[in-house]
């Protein structure tokens, strides 16, 4: 197991009151939904992140994440730790691609209500403590 947690951050896609999500292979958690996101770079901001990792898998362009809550999150079969920082932002008139297509099945629009299954750790984490995205 790594000594250290990593950080992460994962960014909600709005639009028409739903979510963006990604369905990862590759990875630790293939298989599983997530949102788009990844790691924070030293000495990067947090939306910075958001804005860099949301470009680099979607293709689309964000210019105002909001912070939104944070989750523990430990993955024991992958002897991994992340303290995942979640952002949320709207994307208008904008189409996500799947521009990694090595690390991302496909992409899918969900409302916060119709979750697919299985979901990625940070995401699954949210989820079991009645988390509520539109009431932010």
């Amino acid at each position: 197991m790594e000594k250290v947690p990593r950080v992460g951050v994962g960014v909600f896609l709005v639009k028409d009151n739903k979510i963006l999500l990604l369905k990862r292979k590759g990875a630790h958690g293939e298989g599983s939904w997530s949102l788009a996101g990844g790691h924070l770079e030293f000495n990067e901001s947090w939306e910075e992140a958001a804005i860099r990792e949301v470009f680099e898998e979607t293709g689309v362009t964000i210019t105002n994440p909001q912070f939104v809550t944070a989750t523990n999150d430990i993955f024991p079969v992958e002897g991994k730790h992340y303290i995942t920082l979640f952002m949320k932002a709207e994307i208008g008139n904008q189409e996500p691609i799947n521009k990694e297509p090595e690390k991302c099945d496909k992409l899918e629009w969900f409302t916060w209500d119709s979750l697919p299954r299985p979901l990625f750790v940070p995401v699954e984490n949210l989820v079991k403590r009645n988390f509520k995205l539109f009431n932010q």
